[in-house]
């Protein structure tokens, strides 16, 4: 048996029965190497066949060799030093680099706020924002888009809630707590609306302060951002529009 373990390599040699390899390789050294190898616990193993007299018996031979490689290319990374401080190749997930969610190279979207219920746009809107609905999606990272919303003033909300739901503020001071409704926030603010919604849809924390960063509301169907050339939002939720 023959073990390859360095550049200058270190021979093991034992006795072989007669069924072994037919191809074998001469050395200087007496000893016949098969150039066919084996596996052995991971590694590449060669046949060696001894012509010393010693054949009738066990024998345990210690012989070193110069520009001598059995090992196939494709293994030599366990044998090389150079690999011991490299990457873990031994773990195959994949996590995205930095030149996988580069700002310039993110898509943005448009949507139209008109008759849309406000939590069903808000759940649309953070998922792209997000990048769930990517292959590459990771928690972690900043993998999704940027979305534009046009025409906030006109979002719409189910059953009661124009007159009912209740948006609350607090100056920090002893008795700063401001209330208005939705109707009352929609006439003053209509951005606070939807940037409300989708904040809270948002991870909480540093990646998502980030990731608010990529809305954009406004009011109104003009946007300062033709120049990223926004695509429609793709919107597969039929109960998004409201039906007069």
């Amino acid at each position: 048996m023959a073990i390859l373990c360095t550049p200058t390599c270190v021979i093991f040699s034992s006795l072989q029965s007669s069924s072994s390899s037919s191809s074998f390789k001469t050395l200087n050294t007496g000893t016949t190497i098969s150039s066919s190898t084996t596996r052995f616990f991971g590694f590449s193993v060669a046949s060696a066949k001894s012509t010393s007299p010693l054949n009738t018996k066990r024998s345990f031979k210690v012989r070193c060799c110069q520009n001598l490689s059995l090992v196939p290319d494709n293994q030599r990374w366990m044998f090389e030093q150079s690999e011991v401080n490299g990457p873990d190749i031994w773990n195959n997930t994949w996590y995205p680099k930095a030149a996988d969610h580069r700002h310039s190279d993110k898509t943005w979207y448009v949507v139209d706020a008109t008759d849309k219920i406000l939590g069903r746009l808000a759940s649309t809107i953070a998922i792209h924002i997000r990048g769930k609905n990517l292959v590459t999606y990771t928690p972690s990272v900043d993998m999704g888009a940027y979305v534009i919303v046009v025409n906030a003033e006109k979002v719409a909300v189910s059953g009661k809630k124009r007159t009912q739901k209740i948006y609350r503020r607090h100056s920090g001071r002893p008795g700063g707590m401001k209330e208005e409704t939705f109707d009352q926030l929609q006439h003053r603010i209509p951005e606070r609306i939807i940037e409300h919604a989708v904040r809270g849809m948002l991870p909480k924390g540093r990646l998502g302060r980030e990731l608010f960063t990529h809305l954009k509301v406004y009011k109104g169907p003009n946007h300062p951002h033709e120049a990223q050339q926004p695509i429609e939002l793709p919107i597969r939720d039929k109960r998004i529009q409201k039906q007069r």
